[in-house]
């Protein structure tokens, strides 16, 4: 139950998580394994409420980033394979120890770390060696040059056979850099097994998002990690739907005569009378400031359009049309609806962003009931 104090929140469709979870395995070709990534509070939509929903489908791999990500997957029950989504410091590598994560190495220091934890028996996991291809250049090895290739062989030395996985994270899911990109990764995970003794059954070479996925490129991967498309932010026509809506309130009613302005700086000026609705929502809440020029709300069903630049915890709608409103309606800033609907190409038009940012904005900034 929403707290009736509550002036905009969230509301997540665990329904839709586990139908569109239950698409993406379908999607995932057979013999090939799935990550679902739960990072940023599983999108916004908190992890202790989507790890039961993924363990219900035999789900046995999950990807996170953060320690915090760490604990909240083990606390909701979560025993199998935890695989980090970027490099950890030393630091959170010693504190998640307890938790089974399996890291990311790319560095000689990293390799020792996990070395040295491993002969004071403190470390029962594997670790993923992550290669840099095609031009993401976040936090990976790049072996293309003499001097990553030296780095390599250190590391490949030092770990040996705890290194359980190979991974990369492409740039672009155009197809024809896709392509390209696949190619390489097998050309550079080759590579490592022509250099040490790792084996290739033994060992996960693992690389592709959800757009990697939905492509219509064959990439060779052992496992797809997918975050995005549990959230129904792509490919509606595949069946996917919305996981999150947003929703505030009309907090005041006002009658203003044509030429008032509205807002900071007078941006807006009206040209006709106007009814305006106050909303319980502004940037605070993730309604970001760039999104006053255009965008529109819906309230009783009919689209209203926000006028004037938005405040830190306001909006202004005119809904001089909108028959019988009153103070108190319900205001959907983004989601389904009997009449008109705000989905996920118009908000992401709105607010010049995509979904991935404006569900985990949303989710964190805004009070969350689940359904």
């Amino acid at each position: 139950m929403r707290d009736g104090s509550v002036t905009s929140w969230c509301t997540v469709h665990r329904d839709r998580i586990s139908r569109n979870l239950e698409l993406t395995l379908g999607l995932v070709p057979q013999g090939r394994r799935f990550c679902a990534v739960l990072k940023a509070d599983a999108y916004g939509h908190g992890i202790a409420q989507v790890v039961p929903l993924i363990r219900e489908q035999g789900v046995d791999t999950v990807g996170i980033t953060s320690n915090a990500e760490v604990r909240a997957v083990r606390d909701a029950g979560f025993k199998g394979r935890l695989i980090r989504l970027r490099t950890a410091t030393s630091q959170e590598i010693e504190e998640a120890l307890c938790d089974r994560v399996e890291e990311q190495v790319a560095s000689v220091a990293t390799a020792r770390q996990l070395r040295a934890l491993r002969e004071a028996g403190k470390l029962r996991t594997g670790a993923h060696l992550a290669l840099n291809v095609a031009g993401m250049s976040r936090d990976a090895l790049e072996i293309s040059t003499t001097g990553g290739q030296n780095i390599c062989h250190e590391i490949l030395a030092t770990l040996g056979t705890d290194i359980c996985g190979i991974c990369s994270h492409f740039p672009s899911n155009d197809p024809a850099h896709l392509s390209e990109s696949a190619a390489r990764f097998q050309q550079q995970a080759t590579w490592v097994f022509d250099n040490s003794d790792l084996k290739r059954n033994a060992t996960l070479v693992h690389a592709g998002s959800s757009l990697t996925l939905i492509s219509d490129v064959d990439v060779a991967t052992d496992m797809y990690r997918c975050g995005a498309i549990l959230y129904g932010i792509l490919r509606p026509d595949l069946g996917y739907r919305p996981t999150m809506d947003l929703e505030a309130r009309v907090v005041s009613l006002q009658d203003y005569p044509a030429g008032m302005t509205v807002g900071y700086d007078r941006a807006f000026r009206m040209e006709r009378a106007c009814r305006l609705a106050c909303i319980s929502i502004g940037y605070e809440n993730g309604f970001r400031r760039l999104a006053y020029d255009g965008s529109v709300v819906t309230i009783r069903d009919t689209l209203a359009p926000v006028v004037g630049k938005i405040s830190m915890n306001a909006i202004v709608a005119d809904v001089t049309r909108i028959k019988d409103i009153t103070v108190g309606d319900t205001v959907r800033v983004f989601g389904e609806g009997a009449g008109a609907s705000i989905l996920p190409e118009l908000v992401e038009t709105q607010f010049g962003t995509i979904m991935a940012e404006l569900y985990t904005d949303w989710g964190r900034r805004n009070h969350r009931v689940y359904r």
